[in-house]
């Protein structure tokens, strides 16, 4: 039998936690009382979350998630998580942002059933969206580079899903 080898595909809802925020996906954020001895501050956080199972009267109502400066709070669909920096970036990857115009015609492709390869290169590809993927002023060189790093970021965003500029 041999082993396949499989990516995560869905999209989540994440934030690192910097010390100044006050709430975490509508929970409030509590300090720990065990203070760092170099800087004062609180060593460790936590929110606490309601459980939307109901339990036995012995246990508590709440879960608590602990958490420290630079740890990444992650939703996914109804449970929230705690991840250290370093494994959340071996993890995940965040959505590229993309203007209207380019979302519009890689939808327009999609619904048409043109190949990525071709959508990239078209020549009915929208003047916006070539203005966007090699700037006019500069040198040849810059505008090679932002060309292949707006292609690569088309591509991903084709594959995984994007956010339009709008929506940030």
């Amino acid at each position: 039998m041999m082993i396949k080898v499989y990516r995560k595909t869905a999209t989540i809802r994440a934030e690192q936690f910097d010390g100044s925020q006050t709430s975490l996906f509508g929970y409030e954020v509590m300090s720990d009382s065990l203070l760092d001895a170099l800087t004062g501050e609180p060593a460790y956080y936590s929110i606490l979350i309601d459980d939307v199972e109901s339990e036995p009267d012995d246990f508590p109502d709440d879960n608590e998630v602990s958490f420290e400066i630079g740890d990444w709070i992650v939703k996914e669909t109804d449970e929230i998580k705690v991840m250290a920096d370093k494994e959340f970036k071996q993890q995940y990857a965040e959505l590229p942002v993309i203007p209207k115009s380019v979302a519009d015609w890689i939808e327009k492709c999609k619904h048409d059933g043109t190949s990525v390869g071709d959508m990239l290169c078209s020549e009915r590809r929208p003047e916006k969206m070539r203005d966007w993927m090699a700037l006019t002023l500069g040198t040849y060189e810059f505008n090679q580079r932002r060309y292949k790093k707006h292609q690569e970021l088309i591509a991903r965003a084709w594959l995984d899903g994007y956010l339009t500029e709008e929506d940030e």
